[in-house]
Order: C-alpha cells, then structure tokens, then sequence
C-alpha cells in the first residue's frame, strides 16, 4: 500500500489555492501546529452532520437521538448497557432522548427472552426509514468526497479514520465497524 503523509499532501494544495508558499523552509516558524487540517475537519463534520441535521430538526431531534437511532439501527436488540458504552453518555442522558425516540414510534423497547429485566431496543418501521434515509445523505457526501480520488483511496480513508482513534478502543471500535475491507489494527 502507497504510503501517503495527508498533513504534507494536503497542506500544499491549501496552500497552493491561497498563493502561501508550499515550500516547508518557507512556512513561519510559529506555524507549526496541523491548523489546515483541523479547520477542514471541523468543517467536514459540521456538513456531515448538517444533512442529517436538517431532516431531524422537522420532528425536533438532535445530533443525541441521530447517535442513538444509528447505533440501534446498526445493532438489532442491543441492550441498553451496551449502548451507554459505545455512547459513552449518562444514564440518564440516554434515557431522555430514548424516551422522545419511543415516544414517536422510533425505537420500540423489548424484553430479553431470558431475563425480562433486560431492555432491549429495535428500530420500528418508522426508525428503519428514519435511519435508512440518514446514512443515504451521509453515504452521498461520502461519495462525492471519494469520486477525485485516486483507486485505493477509500481504504486509506478508512485507515486514516482509525488512526484517529484512542488505541486502546481500536479492539471494541472494529468489533462494532462492519467494513467490506475488513480493516485490521
């Protein structure tokens, strides 16, 4: 695989584009902190997010209930604990966009078969479409990211994503990412 450095890359087409020089002796010395790369995903998240966004705002949901319908969408019957941790909100958090979700016919809570003290959380019809029509805006932008690049691209993509990761969560992170490349630590 090509090894490719993005900070370097992407650093001199920025520049380019604003006519600074690309050559690194030319840079100021105080510069040295990644700016170009943290604006830009800072702006590629807030435009990710921004097409779901749009559409949860008509039934007055946020970024929290479009965290919790993926996740449930992606994980049929998952109990509730298992959602706090990949979540990694409170209890009580949870509970209050769970409850607007169930409310609106989004997510139905189940019993576990074996201990009826156990919640477990489905996608209605509604939440499946819902969910459905979410992850189709976000494939789109992924898309039309990914069309100027060169072959291979996505999975350096992917590796890059990873890379961004706290190493210690790469192991229950991959157990949850279902990818056709199957990305390895």
């Amino acid at each position: 695989m090509t090894d490719v450095n993005f900070k370097t890359a992407l650093s001199a087409a920025l520049q380019d584009r604003a006519g600074a020089p690309s050559d690194p002796a030319q840079q100021p010395a105080e510069d040295t902190l990644p700016y170009d790369l943290i604006e830009l995903l800072f702006f590629a998240y807030k435009d990710f997010t921004g097409d779901p966004d749009d559409v949860l705002a008509k039934f007055e949901f946020g970024r929290a209930h479009h965290r919790v319908l993926h996740f449930v969408e992606r994980n049929p019957g998952i109990m509730v604990t298992d959602l706090l941790g990949i979540l990694r909100i409170t209890k009580q958090s949870l509970g209050r966009v769970l409850k607007q979700l169930v409310d609106a016919g989004i997510i139905e809570q189940r019993e576990g078969m074996n201990d009826r003290r156990q919640r477990l959380l489905y996608t209605t019809d509604r939440g499946h479409t819902l969910a459905e029509k979410l992850a189709r805006l976000q494939q789109e932008r992924l898309e039309r990211a990914l069309i100027g690049l060169p072959d291979g691209s996505e999975e350096i993509v992917r590796r890059f994503l990873l890379q961004m990761i706290d190493p210690d969560a790469h192991a229950d992170i991959l157990k949850l990412v279902r990818s056709p490349f199957h990305l390895k630590d």
